[in-house]
């Protein structure tokens, strides 16, 4: 989040709570800007004429309310899933270049049997310039931060669970919506969803609108590549584990199959999705 960005925030906030109506303006088209040159001025005057006829003007993100809580608790746990990863890949390191009789020993054990025998370790504090004494020390330390940042990410998603359940229970009540995924897509809708007017506005803001792609007698269509990458990210695995375990997902597929789609243009708008109640 850079600087500029953080301040835009700050902005709109004092702004909104002192009763001022706050707008946000898309930027500037960059063949526009090339050609008339870029200085605050210019730049303000074609925030003003875009306010002023209304294109790509948007309400803004608060960021005041209940749902900033909810992106609060989604970085801190994914941050604790992130840690706990890095820590066993660098685990799952050292065990390869460790002595052959603590190799043997772990190699081919399951993730939990792995951990649960790193933890038991109990090297001699007083030999570590012994390596296998100082490799049983390490590997028992990542083990520890394993275990215990997967019981930072538990919590948290639990948290998050409970939080969710109250600001937006008919979204985590979607099918194939897990509560890490349920609060990618309300954070990206905000506080205000009567920011987004329609659905199409919303697989707009996740990068799943169809854009026409056609060419003589083709006709076919790509996805929109802009939006919020992290909502996006959140849909994938949602339409994954519909297509598989959803009977209406799985008939709209074979449906579209027989009109002759490719698979790229039956996935990528989520049908199913919906942005009313997503915030209550």
């Amino acid at each position: 989040m850079s600087p500029g960005w953080r301040q835009r925030i700050g902005l709109s906030r004092y702004l909104h709570d002192r009763g001022h109506d706050v707008a946000e303006v898309a930027r500037p088209n960059r063949r526009l800007r090339r050609s008339h040159g870029k200085t605050d001025t210019i730049d303000a005057y074609a925030a003003a004429r875009r306010l002023l006829d209304e294109s790509g003007v948007t309400a803004p993100k608060m960021r005041n309310g209940a749902i900033e809580s909810v992106r609060a608790l989604r970085v801190a746990r994914n941050n604790a899933v992130k840690t706990a990863t890095a820590a066993l890949n660098a685990l799952r390191g050292l065990i390869t270049t460790s002595p052959e009789t603590l190799r043997s020993q772990l190699r081919g054990l399951a993730r939990a049997q792995l951990l649960a025998t790193c933890t038991a370790f109990r090297p001699d504090p007083a030999r570590l310039a012994d390596p296998l004494q100082a490799t049983k020390l390490a590997l028992r330390s990542l083990a520890g931060r394993v275990n215990q940042a997967h019981e930072q990410a538990d919590l948290l998603e639990r948290h998050l669970h409970r939080l969710l359940e109250q600001v937006a229970p008919e979204t985590l009540n979607i099918f194939a919506l897990r509560p890490d995924t349920a609060a990618a897509l309300v954070i990206s809708i905000g506080d205000n969803p009567r920011r987004l007017i329609s659905e199409a506005a919303f697989a707009r803001l996740c990068g799943v609108a169809p854009i026409p792609a056609s060419s003589g007698k083709t006709v076919r269509h790509r996805l929109h590549r802009g939006g919020d990458r992290q909502a996006n990210q959140a849909l994938h695995p949602a339409v994954i584990v519909r297509l598989r375990y959803d009977g209406r997902t799985r008939d709209y597929v074979a449906r579209r199959t027989t009109e002759g789609k490719t698979k790229p243009e039956i996935h990528p708008l989520p049908h199913w999705v919906s942005i009313d109640g997503a915030v209550r």
